[in-house]
């Protein structure tokens, strides 16, 4: 089952890894916070969000033996996505809901393997994964066929999934992932812009890159004017201790990696660096929608 948060214009979202009855708790978890922000410019948010556990349950419809009426299994995935919807306030905000839909319906037909991985099915979460996202690709698009006024609409998409200390990252578009381990921050998706194509080429530095006038072009997106795209996959390691953060271009538009690394290493809770970093990017500016998923492995 997937339990995740409703959506709504300010959109706090809770999750503790463990879930409600400690004692199924696995020796090692993800704690995580999500929220997300409409910013000070843009009048809808468009961004979607969801944090979810991912876990084998047995629901007991009936029996002569008293017992609950949920049970459980000691297996748990966790999965982190946020998506950057675009084409107005309505084919935005369709895009990434769509999108975001598609890939919670994966996951629930992919339980039967996501939570058991072993050896080289590792490599098969990655190459599913990039059928995910297309099949979210393939949504949006036919979402948008005989509908003029979603005509084009497209989002960004990053999802992150850990079984364990296994992590799988999957990502379409400039949203971005980024992994805090030991007092550093590193970016772990790419930015499918033309911008950053650029900066992957030499042909611009990457100090450049925030005032170029072409940085908000996207070159990779889920849906769009014409179906198909590139879907970037990674696989790493977790560590206890390791912080993850999902977010979308309203926020590193306006705080840069060195201020988001420091709230990361300040921060006591993933719901506080959450809300502080939605609250920079506001207090910076605030022109877009801002949306920080944070997660800690424990």
């Amino acid at each position: 089952m997937i339990e995740s948060a409703p959506s709504s214009q300010v959109r706090p979202s809770p999750q503790n890894g463990a879930a409600a009855n400690p004692a199924l708790a696995p020796a090692h978890t993800l704690e995580s916070f999500g929220a997300s922000d409409q910013g000070r410019v843009r009048t809808s948010n468009e961004d979607q969000f969801v944090t979810a556990t991912l876990m084998r349950a047995l629901w007991i419809e009936q029996s002569s033996v008293q017992q609950a009426q949920m049970h459980y299994g000691d297996d748990r995935g966790h999965v982190l996505i946020v998506a950057d919807g675009m084409g107005g306030a309505q084919g935005g905000e369709t895009a990434s809901a769509v999108a975001v839909g598609a890939i919670e319906q994966f996951l629930l037909n992919a339980l039967r393997w996501l939570l058991t991985l072993h050896g080289s099915e590792e490599a098969e979460v990655l190459r599913d994964f990039k059928v995910a996202l297309r099949t979210a690709d393939a949504s949006v698009c036919a979402a948008a066929a005989g509908h003029p006024g979603l005509s084009g609409m497209g989002t960004t998409l990053t999802m992150a999934y850990n079984l364990g200390t296994d992590l799988f990252v999957a990502h379409v578009g400039d949203s971005r992932c980024y992994l805090y381990r030991g007092g550093a921050l590193q970016q772990l998706t790419r930015d499918h812009t033309l911008v950053g194509e650029l900066v992957e080429k030499g042909l611009i530095q990457p100090e450049d890159a925030g005032a170029h006038p072409y940085r908000h072009v996207i070159t990779n997106v889920v849906g769009g004017p014409k179906a198909g795209l590139h879907a970037e996959v990674h696989r790493l390691t977790l560590e206890p201790g390791d912080l993850l953060l999902l977010c979308t271009d309203g926020l590193t538009g306006m705080v840069a990696d060195e201020q988001i690394a420091s709230v990361l290493r300040g921060a006591t809770t993933p719901r506080a660096a959450s809300e502080e970093l939605i609250r920079l990017a506001n207090e910076q500016g605030g022109k877009d929608n801002v949306t920080a998923v944070v997660a800690r492995y424990l």
